[in-house]
């Protein structure tokens, strides 16, 4: 029987003590809920007088997986009802992917705490029984069908691969997977997040890691991909403390920074903006980041190493390096974009976050 979206689930649960108790809200996915784990056997190791429990919660866009979601209102899409019951205290802390976290969060909430980062490349999949004739993108012939509904990886591909053509697909990882490799799909490979399949156990079905130094051009990742966010109430300082003990710093500072480029643009998870961050020892930290167009012909690419040492100066120098995307087009092709994105409303395919 399925479950309201403001009814949240109890997943996993301790015995009633006396000891304090941390709600711990996240998605009812499959990989959430490994993800959500993950935190919660992080921080009992930490924190063991403390109880920890999981509540799994259906988002309005997980119960649709029809409805293009964009129509949903973009920003917010999957945590809005999480983040309603953590503002009236019926959850205290929420895990999130970070890619999925808005920039910008409601008043009274805050981005606590980031733990340490997995692999933030995309990957390519290959189609079971096409492993042995394809190993990467640039093996793939003039009009092999990539499945992708992330339009920053299509117009990165589209930008270097003009000859491949895309699909759309949604789902959970699994799904993705049977989806291409059915007898009769059409689907040659999948452009999917690493740290998905690695946090899922599917290491072995990855060809190809993409990154700025990929074959063929570039591919940068996603904003605060294969980071994990946890959400938090800003005046909850007991929870606030509980949390600093499982931050990583290097990943926090390179997340505020890939956050803020898309912050100050203004990008929702449709805008085609890419990113790659690298430390580079003596605190120096090198933001690289793109904006593409949804055709692949034109773009706006940044890069700029700087001292961070602090949260603050990740989000200013965020600030810089979208400016230098904006002196270079990136504002052109963005305008264009929601032009064309508000014209089309009610044509445009089902996509989901990058």
């Amino acid at each position: 029987m399925s479950t309201p979206a403001t009814q949240p689930v109890i997943t996993s649960s301790t015995s009633l003590t006396s000891k304090p108790t941390i709600r711990v809200g996240t998605r009812k996915s499959a990989l959430a809920l490994k993800q959500a784990d993950f935190v919660v056997t992080s921080l009992q190791r930490l924190h063991p007088t403390v109880n920890f429990e999981i509540k799994g919660m259906h988002s309005t866009a997980d119960k649709d997986k029809i409805t293009a979601l964009y129509k949903f209102g973009g920003k917010g899409l999957w945590t809005n009802e999480l983040e309603a019951e953590l503002r009236i205290g019926e959850l205290d802390i929420i895990v999130h992917s970070l890619k999925d976290m808005p920039t910008s969060l409601p008043d009274g909430l805050v981005l606590a705490c980031v733990t340490e980062r997995e692999d933030p490349r995309d990957v390519v999949v290959v189609k079971k029984g096409l492993e042995n004739k394809y190993k990467k993108l640039a093996d793939l012939p003039e009009g092999a069908v990539v499945g992708t509904s992330s339009v920053r990886r299509m117009a990165q591909i589209k930008r270097k691969y003009p000859h491949l053509r895309f699909q759309d697909m949604r789902g959970n990882i699994d799904t993705r997977l049977k989806k291409l490799d059915a007898e009769d799909s059409e689907f040659s490979v999948l452009i999917l997040a690493a740290a998905g399949l690695l946090r899922m156990g599917q290491d072995a079905r990855i060809a190809q890691y993409l990154d700025s130094t990929t074959e063929g051009g570039g591919m940068l990742h996603a904003v605060g991909q294969g980071g994990l966010g946890i959400e938090a109430r800003a005046d909850d300082q007991k929870t606030l403390d509980l949390l600093k003990e499982l931050e990583n710093r290097e990943a926090m500072i390179a997340c505020e920074a890939e956050r803020s480029v898309m912050r100050t643009l203004e990008g929702g998870c449709s805008i085609p903006i890419g990113v790659e961050t690298q430390w580079l020892g003596d605190n120096k930290l090198r933001l690289t980041a793109t904006v593409v167009n949804v055709e692949g012909t034109e773009a706006a690419d940044a890069e700029k190493i700087e001292e961070i040492k602090t949260r603050e100066e990740a989000v200013e120098f965020g600030i810089k390096v979208a400016k230098q995307l904006t002196d270079n087009g990136a504002q052109k092709i963005l305008d264009v974009i929601n032009v064309d994105r508000e014209a089309s409303r009610d044509k445009a395919e089902p996509w989901v976050p990058a």
